[in-house]
C-alpha cells in the first residue's frame, strides 16, 4: 500500500495575475510536507500550461471555464487516496510555511474538525472578515448595496462576529473560501462544492454541508495569511449578476 502525502491542494485558475499567483505556489511549496499540488486551468487557450514545472505541481486543462466548485471538484478522486489533508486555496493568497502545519495538527487535535481556517489580512495588514455569521437576505442586501448598508449596520456587524473576540480560535458558522483546510476524507465525504454554483456562495453552501455531516469548522486566528480579495462583484456588473444568482440559489436551497 502506497502512503499517503500528508496534503494536497487545488487552484482552480482563470484570468489570474501571474505575480499573485506565482507567490501563491511558492507558498505553498515552501511547505516542509509531503504534497502536492493541483492546478486546473479553466482558460480555453490552457494559458497556465508549462509556467510552472514542478515534480510536486499537476497541470490539468479543462478547456473551457466550469466555474470555482465544479473545478475544485475535478480532483476529488485524485485525492481520494492520495492525502490526509486537502487545501482549497485561492490564487491571491500568500502564507509562511509554518501554517500550514500548524493548522494541520489543530485538525488531527480535534475529532469534530472538518475543516480549518486562520486568519485573513489585505494585504496592507488590514483584518479581513473572513468569518461570519451565515447571511441572512437583508444582510446580503445591505452589504451589496452602499446607500442601503446604514439601514443595515447592526445586521451586517453581527454577521461579522464584531461581538466575539476575533483574537481566539472558536468553531465559526461561515469561513470565506480562499482558504479552506479540510480533512481529505471529509470534502470526499462532502463530495466537495455544489456545482449548481458557477462564482460565489459556493464556500458557505459547503459550510453548512459539514454542519449537515455532524463536523465543525474552525476559524484560528493563531496563523495568520494575506489575501488581496479583488471583490470583483462591486466593481463588475456581470460579476455581480453572477453573485446575486447564487445568492437567490443558496437562499432557494438553505431557507431565507
Amino acid at each position: 500500500m502506497v502512503e499517503k502525502l500528508e496534503i494536497t491542494a487545488c487552484i482552480v485558475l482563470y484570468n489570474e495575475n501571474l505575480e499573485e499567483l506565482t507567490k501563491t505556489i511558492n507558498s505553498f511549496l515552501s511547505v516542509p510536507l509531503q504534497k502536492k499540488l493541483f492546478l486546473v486551468d479553466n482558460t480555453a487557450e490552457m494559458r497556465f500550461q508549462n509556467i510552472f514545472n514542478n515534480e510536486e505541481i499537476e497541470y490539468i486543462a479543462i478547456g473551457k471555464n466550469i466555474g470555482f466548485g465544479p473545478g475544485h471538484n475535478v480532483v476529488i478522486d485524485k485525492i481520494k487516496e492520495t492525502s490526509n489533508f486537502h487545501l482549497i486555496l485561492n490564487p491571491d493568497v500568500s502564507f509562511s510555511k509554518t501554517v500550514i502545519p500548524n493548522l494541520i495538527q489543530e485538525l488531527k487535535n480535534d475529532v469534530t474538525l472538518a475543516m480549518i481556517a486562520p486568519k485573513v489580512l489585505f494585504p496592507t495588514g488590514e483584518h479581513q472578515y473572513s468569518c461570519r455569521r451565515y447571511p441572512r437576505f437583508f444582510e446580503l442586501i445591505g452589504r451589496r448595496f452602499n446607500f442601503l448598508r446604514p439601514f443595515f449596520t447592526s445586521k451586517i456587524s453581527r454577521g461579522k462576529y464584531k461581538d466575539k473576540d476575533l483574537s481566539n480560535p472558536f468553531y465559526a458558522e461561515y469561513l470565506a473560501g480562499c482558504f479552506h483546510l479540510y480533512k481529505t476524507d471529509d470534502f470526499i465525504k462532502l463530495k466537495g462544492f455544489d456545482e449548481r454554483y458557477f462564482l460565489y456562495m459556493e464556500d458557505v453552501d459547503i459550510c453548512k454541508k459539514v454542519d449537515a455531516i455532524g463536523k465543525n469548522k474552525m476559524y484560528y486566528p493563531k496563523e495568520e495569511i494575506v489575501h488581496v480579495l479583488k471583490r470583483g462583484s462591486l466593481k463588475n456588473l456581470t460579476l455581480f449578476f453572477r453573485h446575486s444568482t447564487s445568492a437567490i440559489k443558496y437562499f432557494l436551497k438553505w431557507g431565507f
